[in-house]
């Protein structure tokens, strides 16, 4: 059976896996029309032209060029803007994307987790991911568009243009699920839930992007920033000037994820998303708490604490307890703790092996304390090497096939995905709970995360997992 063979059968059997989950009002068999050429576009791409017209390029400006930090609000807009309303084909097709980088995202997860063991910390956002993957589609010629294709998962064996994929679809369909994330959580201004991608592009001088493949890569990222710089005459520099370049126009406390750049290449990439997630209802414990990273360290990091009506699960076979604490009413997170703190690899293994959703059928309201660290966590990974352990280096290596993004030969270097992650409390109103809340007399079950544990976040709407995390140590950046 060939890799793409392979992916595509998994792909299926994801979706199959899928179905079964709890939800109304959604697609699940053979959606994948919704996301390739339909045939009067198909028509139009194989009209022979006399003279077809190039498509225009442009060189990036030179690094030096000072940007204003990006307007996160401004970010939120077009994100709502392209969640309300969803019906149809398009929130089916939204429903698919959101299968297609569960499945993906969990897979590379896995391969991350196997690189960063315990004690470390990993930190994964699939839609990011995924965008990644779409926008090096959305610039692909075949074989490499090809293979691209079946690494996302969709079938294109037979090779016709109805069976191509969109990727304008697939991005637009990324932008409603973003956008879902955002929509419900509060006012503008006021927002509990925000969530934005900033994209750099940048490029050895001299070097001609095409102009149609930049604009395209709005729906995943409303601001692209193409820049130029040398990128061989001293890679540690040129990371460093990339790093700071991107702290600037974000105004975000990045770090230095990028450490040196690929001599050879003449371009990179760099996508960056932050998540900013508000608990309604919890407080900040007053002072800091002890968190028990192993047996022999512990450090003292802020707790918050909230008491209401939460989904919750414990299988004392599987080892774990499963806690759900809504963010809006679409959205929640996902908190996996091992009852033995030592078998946290074999619990991560089961729960980002397609295991987590499936667990979320077991949950029932309890009245639960839940205490847990205040979280800032910073995360980085080059999806250079990840494909590298998928034995899919080449897929975006010297090799590639990527004549929309220039028409210069182009060479790949680092692909950088950064998450910046963080989780507040907001005081307030007791926390929403379960439409089948426990009685007054209930027992109130203390669960109180002060050793490592796995999350998640999770849009119902879209079935999105948006980030998936181990927190180990909540002082340490991933």
């Amino acid at each position: 059976m060939s890799r793409a063979g392979a992916c595509l059968r998994a792909a299926a059997l994801c979706l199959l896996v899928w179905a079964g989950l709890p939800a109304a009002d959604r697609l699940y068999i053979h959606p994948f029309h919704m996301l390739v050429y339909n045939q009067s576009v198909c028509e139009q791409l194989e009209r022979p032209s006399e003279a077809p017209t190039p498509a225009p390029t442009f060189t990036a400006v030179p690094i030096q060029a000072k940007t204003a930090p990006a307007d996160e609000e401004a970010l939120r807009e077009p994100l709502v803007a392209a969640a309300r309303g969803l019906q149809g084909e398009d929130k089916a097709r939204v429903v698919t994307v959101g299968m297609l980088l569960n499945f993906l995202g969990l897979r590379l997860y896995r391969t991350l987790a196997e690189t960063q063991a315990p004690p470390a910390a990993t930190l994964l956002s699939p839609t990011a991911l995924f965008g990644t993957l779409t926008a090096f589609y959305l610039g692909a010629l075949d074989p490499t568009a090809g293979r691209l294709q079946a690494f996302l998962g969709v079938p294109g064996e037979d090779q016709g243009c109805t069976s191509r994929l969109d990727g304008h679809k697939v991005l637009s369909a990324l932008q409603a699920i973003q956008g879902l994330l955002v929509l419900q959580g509060g006012a503008a201004g006021q927002a509990r839930l925000r969530a934005a991608t900033v994209l750099g592009l940048f490029t050895a001088p001299g070097l001609r992007l095409k102009q149609p493949f930049v604009g395209g890569l709005a729906p995943f990222a409303p601001v692209t920033l193409p820049r130029s710089l040398d990128l061989a005459a001293d890679p540690r520099l040129a990371a460093e000037r990339i790093n700071r370049f991107m702290q600037a126009a974000t105004g975000w406390k990045t770090g230095s994820p990028l450490r040196e750049v690929s001599p050879d290449s003449n371009l990179v990439f760099n996508a960056l998303a932050r998540f900013q997630g508000r608990m309604k209802g919890f407080s900040l414990l007053p002072g800091p708490r002890e968190f028990r990273v192993d047996n022999a360290t512990s450090v003292a990091v802020p707790m918050l604490t909230g008491t209401g009506s939460f989904l919750h699960w414990s299988d004392a076979r599987l080892n774990l307890s499963l806690t759900r604490v809504p963010l809006s009413a679409n959205v929640g997170l996902l908190l996996v703790q091992p009852h033995d703190p030592a078998a946290l690899a074999e619990v991560e293994a089961l729960t980002f092996q397609h295991g987590l959703l499936t667990w979320t059928k077991h949950l029932a309201p309890r009245a639960v304390r839940l205490t847990l660290p205040q979280l800032a966590l910073r995360g980085s990974y080059d999806l250079q090497d990840l494909l590298a352990q998928a034995k899919l280096a080449t897929l975006l290596g010297a090799g590639a096939s990527l004549g929309g993004i220039s028409e210069d030969q182009l060479r790949v270097g680092q692909v950088l995905n950064s998450v910046l992650f963080e989780l507040k409390a907001e005081k307030g109103e007791r926390p929403t709970g379960s439409a089948h809340p426990p009685t007054e007399s209930a027992e109130v079950l203390e669960v109180t995360l002060d050793r490592p544990f796995l999350f998640a976040v999770y849009d119902q709407d879209s079935t999105a997992l948006h980030f998936l995390g181990r927190v180990t140590n909540p002082q340490n950046a991933v």
